[in-house]
């Protein structure tokens, strides 16, 4: 009996894939890098078809390590970063950008190319926006797809196809051209909880009266947990699988860490009062509820975009383990942020705070909005400041900046919880995915400074475990996700707030908050 799992994660730098059995285990676990191009601050790409070659290698890898067999491997489920992929008429690649090579066909989640066109569509404040935080972020696909259709009239006439990366890889890997209700509800302002999902007024005001056919978008949506197909035989080989894998409806990638870090309590009474806070290159606070509710720079509320008759709330920060990295690639005492670099820096913090505890880096406030601000502004031109910089360049010195800027980040996030709980939402509890669980600062700061126990999946990997869950009910191991995620959760360690911290905090949560209007007063002057 096939009784195995593939997960596959695709983020901003690499392909990850995992082989888990039914209960939640992790076998083994692989990694492949993918290609990004940039172009100053604002373009990004990416190549689709290195993308998919990378997730072939990383199954591939994975499946071997975990010694089985294609003939174990029920079903396979994708997550990925909400990047945009465009596809000629024939399906084969479009260039995205004016250097005009085919294969960069993606646009990544992170380029802000569309920012005129984001604020262009948000003030007119269409009813569509509010199911989206009352405006759009140039992260979101319906701006990426008017300054295609502006800027690049040739590739906009060529194509046939425009997918959300999740997508993208289901498409190539059973050739169906269904799409999932996590990624077009969330990126594509697709309306689920209304027939049509697709507003033609609102397309017709955003000049993409022709993005159905352009993006041979479909009517109708697939479930997270649905089935979109069986492998194609020229996938099954790249991959390493067979024909009788079933490929699981993608995902967005933060949503697929908020199942795996919510598995526990999906479909439990109380589940409203939980939250995933997924951490990674950006982080994300994830909230389910049985109601609407919508609130200005919030985005959703996204009706089953994750879970059957609940809607989504995001609020996010655009950039967070990207911003530790570009602290430590920027001072003089860093360089290339590298998994090893990073543990230097916080073995070091650890002991400068037995000595100097919470004045270590006192008087370096940090504003963290470097590219942006997600939640609660929803401002993507928003800047980062540091207020107390020295002439100290030495390893120390990095250190007290990147611990401040560990603690401005998790700021940022009470900030976002705060403005939360005024549009209806409440927590007992975050639960905590992706890369930030390998950080024991932000795990610390997570509990410490917003003042709710943080709680830590035990499971190895929660993305990853989350695209397993969709897999498994995908194959019909689990009749649904919630039944998928209480079998599959490997339990947590919970981490209380320390009060005795909380008065410290409170006085940099007041600086924080002053940044904010300073800054404000420092752009209103002309």
């Amino acid at each position: 009996m096939r009784a195995h799992l593939v997960a596959v994660d695709v983020g901003t730098t690499s392909a990850r894939a995992g082989v888990f059995t039914r209960d939640g285990r992790l076998l083994a676990k692989a990694r492949h890098p993918i290609v990004m191009r940039r172009d100053g601050d604002a373009f990004a790409e990416h190549d689709s078809e290195d993308i998919w070659r990378a997730v072939c290698h990383a199954v591939r890898q994975a499946i071997g390590e975990a010694g089985l067999a294609a003939s174990d491997i029920a079903a396979l489920g994708f997550d990925a970063t909400c990047s945009l992929v465009l596809r000629d008429r024939e399906g084969a690649p479009l260039a995205v950008s004016h250097q005009g090579e085919d294969r960069f066909d993606t646009i990544v989640w992170l380029d802000h190319r569309a920012v005129l066109e984001a604020e262009r569509l948000s003030a007119m404040a269409h009813p569509v926006l509010r199911f989206s935080g009352g405006s759009l972020s140039p992260e979101m696909q319906i701006p990426k797809l008017m300054w295609l259709k502006t800027h690049l009239p040739d590739s906009w006439q060529r194509a046939g196809y425009a997918f959300d990366l999740a997508d993208f890889l289901t498409w190539r890997a059973t050739g169906s051209n269904a799409r999932s209700r996590s990624t077009l509800t969330a990126k594509w302002n697709y309306l689920s909880h209304e027939d049509p999902g697709w507003h033609a007024g609102f397309l017709d005001a955003a000049g993409l009266e022709d993005l159905v056919e352009r993006a041979s978008l479909p009517k109708d949506t697939l479930a997270v947990g649905d089935a979109a197909g069986r492998l194609l035989p020229e996938a099954a080989d790249g991959l390493g699988l067979d024909v009788e894998c079933v490929v699981a409806a993608g995902q967005i990638d933060a949503y697929a860490g908020a199942l795996g870090a919510l598995g526990a309590v999906a479909g439990h009474p109380d589940m409203e009062r939980n939250l995933a806070l997924i951490g990674g290159t950006s982080s994300c606070l994830v909230a389910l509820s049985r109601q609407p509710l919508p609130g200005h720079s919030l985005w959703g509320p996204y009706y089953e975009a994750l879970l059957a008759g609940h809607w989504l709330v995001e609020g996010s920060q655009s950039a967070t383990g990207a911003l530790l990295d570009h602290m430590v690639r920027m001072h003089a005492a860093g360089g290339e942020p590298t998994p090893g670099l990073h543990q230097r820096i916080i073995d070091r913090i650890a002991v400068l705070r037995a000595t100097e505890g919470h004045r270590l880096g006192e008087g370096i406030d940090i504003l963290p909005d470097f590219h942006g601000n997600r939640s609660p502004l929803a401002d993507p031109r928003a800047t980062g400041v540091v207020s107390g910089l020295t002439l100290d360049a030495s390893f120390d010195g990095l250190c007290r900046i990147y611990w401040r800027t560990c603690v401005a980040l998790v700021l940022g996030i009470r900030h976002i919880l705060e403005t939360m709980e005024t549009f209806g939402h409440g927590f007992d509890m975050l639960h905590v995915a992706g890369g930030h669980v390998q950080n024991p600062l932000l795990i610390e700061l997570y509990a410490d400074i917003t003042g709710h126990p943080v709680r830590v999946p035990s499971a190895p990997d929660a993305v990853l475990a989350g695209s397993a869950m969709a897999a498994a009910v995908a194959a019909g191991l689990y009749p649904s996700l919630a039944d998928a995620g209480l079998a599959m959760d490997l339990g947590g360690e919970i981490r209380a707030p320390n009060a005795a911290v909380r008065a410290d905090y409170d006085r940099d949560y007041r600086r924080f908050l002053a940044m904010h209007r300073h800054r404000a007063e420092l752009e209103a002057i002309t």
